[in-house]
């Protein structure tokens, strides 16, 4: 057989390895997804807290350090939700009056040059939502009530990632030698260091994403504030939350901010806030992640933005979130295990 064909076969059937354990990782993922976005916050909760647990343990017993760092983080976690939640109570009044002048600026905006609509199309537009919002009120009322049953399923997530994240925390280590000696003796040392590979870019791309989120977030809330748009502090937390995912989140999170702006303040701001997603998708993907991720993931653009949208189509949110730190920690345990294949003594 030819040399090239021969080669092109076993790269073939190696990717076709991969792609099927890829999507049996992600249709595991769909079919429990509570389950694995309980073990996935609660991995990353330990990424978070685990430094500060065992920087607790010099002075303290390592049962009240993980209490502390544990219960500690819940409290900041709840006094910046109390403090958003009183930012909207207090801005409440001022807007909906804010929103009620701006959707009058929008119609006569429409109205006039370059667009010149008809105000009848506007009234129309206006009924015919009246109309469907009337027409499906049952299905809107179901959909409420299911809301409410998934938010039961939210708060039992993060109960059981918080569980799991105080033995975790507590004795993490400890577990996976535990698993490790339950495994042959041949493939002990192989496991061992592939769990350090996987562990140390978990980490490091836990923490290099949250500089990156809580980075983009100063940004967005102090521009938005200047810009005098509305509710900058909320916004500026969902910007925060929608970097976790990669490429796509922050553009959203800031076009929900433009969509803000434009009700309250019109288009020209509106405008600078588009502008503003423009120039700090440039800094994330020029600055920040080359400075804060490199170091801990080495993945190609194209990787990370086919990962999302495929951990998006397989598992929704929770696979696109969940892929490049996945994608990451599988390339890094390649790496790992070929370097310990390479080494004289097969340790690395």
């Amino acid at each position: 057989m030819n040399p090239t064909f021969q080669t092109a076969a076993a790269y073939a059937w190696r990717i076709l390895v991969v792609g099927a354990v890829v999507y049996a990782v992600f249709s595991a993922l769909g079919r429990f997804h509570e389950v694995a976005a309980a073990v996935f916050l609660g991995l990353v909760v330990t990424a978070v807290l685990r430094p500060v647990a065992d920087l607790l343990d010099r002075a303290m017993p390592r049962p009240l350090a993980v209490a502390v760092a544990l219960f500690g983080s819940i409290v900041l976690v709840l006094g910046v939700l109390t403090l958003v939640g009183e930012v909207v109570a207090g801005e409440r009044a001022g807007l909906e009056r804010e929103f009620g002048d701006g959707l009058g600026r929008i119609e006569r905006w429409l109205e006039g040059p370059p667009f010149r609509l008809d105000p009848r199309t506007l009234d129309d537009l206006q009924s015919r939502i009246g109309q469907y919002l009337s027409s499906h009120r049952s299905a809107l009322i179901s959909t409420a009530v299911s809301g409410a049953g998934r938010l039961v399923e939210v708060v039992t997530v993060f109960v059981l990632a918080l569980f799991c994240s105080v033995f975790f925390i507590d004795s993490g280590d400890r577990q996976w030698n535990w698993f490790c000696e339950q495994l042959p003796r041949k493939a002990r040392t192989r496991v061992a260091v592939a769990g350090r590979a996987a562990w140390r870019t978990f980490t490091g791309y836990t923490h290099g994403i949250i500089l990156v989120a809580g980075t983009n977030a100063v940004f967005v809330g102090l521009a938005l504030f200047a810009l005098g748009v509305p509710l900058a502090l909320p916004l500026a937390l969902l910007e925060f939350f929608a970097a976790f995912v990669p490429l796509i989140g922050s553009p959203i999170a800031l076009a929900i901010a433009a969509v803000v702006a434009l009700a309250a303040k019109g288009p020209i701001v509106a405008a600078v806030v588009l502008v503003l997603i423009v120039v700090i998708g440039q800094i994330e993907g020029h600055l920040l992640h080359p400075l804060v991720m490199s170091w801990a993931v080495r993945l190609h653009p194209v990787v990370v933005a086919l990962s999302v949208i495929g951990g998006a189509i397989a598992a929704g949110v929770l696979g696109a979130v969940v892929a490049v730190p996945l994608v990451s920690v599988l390339w890094a345990v390649r790496q790992a295990l070929r370097g310990a294949s390479g080494s004289p003594s097969g340790e690395g």
